[in-house]
């Protein structure tokens, strides 16, 4: 079913055909009996894993960058995720960079994206996160008094945030975005990601250097122990990396990590590399990802692994493309595995597809 309407996609914008998808994500999770059928056309086996403290239905999980702004999470919880990776969240609402800037790479199995973290911002996805405020946010607007506060919602999967700076604010002081994000999903979020590797901010990159990534990351870990007292639960911070970085670099980052106690690596981000493509569109600027990232991910994922040597827990993202894939990444001892662009060139039933070959 899914060539069909894979077809029928193709035919559109690439950041058009994203947005129709989520729309339709979005009804299914607001509606039950829908919600409940799609459920049941992708129900796999149960294989559980507790990585973070955090006890995961599945070792499966969504990738950051498609649903930016918390809009579809219990629509996207139907197709078998074990985890649901939102954002990456702004502290404050930005557009992006100017469009086009999603491009498919159909003989390559590929996208370039330059999106550059549009955002809505902290308070809009705060408020999709959590009724209450939402409820409070009404009543400020109307002046109407609320019947009953609405607890928070069982998405039916673990939540991730992804967590990363507005476009200007300085290097110097992107430590203060990453802090009041910090402060802003604490409660509603299962776990964190800082994120300081996409490449289409221009010098975000630059924040995985150590002595730049451990400013950010020793004062996010003073942060975080004050909310785990307030809120009296853990509250696991993980750090997405590029692909691109040299192997000293990559240990440098490693090493910032690990000394500022976070609790995980998700390598890795998209690549700026653009070795053996075909496509006529792979001079477009940004971030690769799908087939042509699975060789270099697996590597930096190699490579991660024998560093860190069982001192956190590492998650596999960039180039998975199938179940085989995904299997090889847990093989090599990756603890959880995201997928994204494989779900654009294979379909929702990708998900379900891994966990049977598990």
């Amino acid at each position: 079913m899914y060539k069909n309407i894979r077809s029928l996609l193709f035919r559109l914008d690439p950041e058009q055909a994203h947005a129709l998808t989520l729309r339709a994500l979005q009804i299914t999770g607001s509606v039950p009996p829908l919600r409940w059928l799609i459920a049941q056309q992708f129900k796999a086996p149960s294989k559980p894993v507790h990585v973070f403290g955090l006890d995961f239905k599945n070792p499966i999980g969504l990738a950051a960058g498609y649903d930016k702004d918390a809009l579809a999470i219990k629509g996207l919880s139907t197709l078998g995720f074990g985890h649901v990776e939102i954002g990456t969240v702004t502290p404050r609402p930005q557009a992006g960079n100017p469009s086009p800037r999603i491009f498919r790479l159909l003989e390559d199995n590929a996208v370039i994206n330059r999106m550059g973290f549009p955002s809505k911002g902290s308070e809009f996805v705060q408020m999709q996160l959590n009724p209450s405020l939402r409820t409070n946010f009404v009543e400020k607007v109307t002046g109407a008094a609320s019947r009953k506060k609405k607890p928070r919602p069982n998405w039916g999967t673990i939540l991730g945030v992804n967590l990363g700076k507005n476009k200007d604010t300085p290097n110097e002081e992107a430590v203060f975005d990453y802090l009041a994000l910090l402060q802003n999903f604490a409660s509603p979020a299962d776990y964190l990601t800082v994120n300081v590797s996409s490449p289409n901010t221009v010098g975000l990159r630059n924040l995985q250097g150590r002595e730049a990534l451990e400013k950010i990351l020793v004062q996010l870990n003073h942060q975080r122990v004050i909310e785990e007292e307030s809120l009296k639960k853990r509250l696991p911070i993980l750090v997405k990396l590029a692909p691109d970085l040299s192997e000293a670099e990559l240990n440098e980052a490693i090493e910032a990590i690990i000394s500022s106690k976070m609790d995980g690596v998700i390598v890795t981000n998209t690549t700026l590399g653009r070795e053996g493509l075909r496509s006529n569109l792979k001079g477009e600027s940004g971030g690769l990802s799908g087939s042509p990232l699975t060789v270099k991910s697996e590597a930096v994922l190699y490579q991660t692994i024998k560093r860190i040597n069982g001192e956190i827990p590492v998650v596999s993202a960039g180039g998975v493309m199938s179940p085989d894939d995904a299997k090889r990444r847990l093989d090599m001892g990756a603890a959880l595995v995201q997928v994204y662009t494989g779900l654009i060139y294979r379909g929702p039933a990708l998900v379900q597809e891994i966990l049977k070959s598990l």
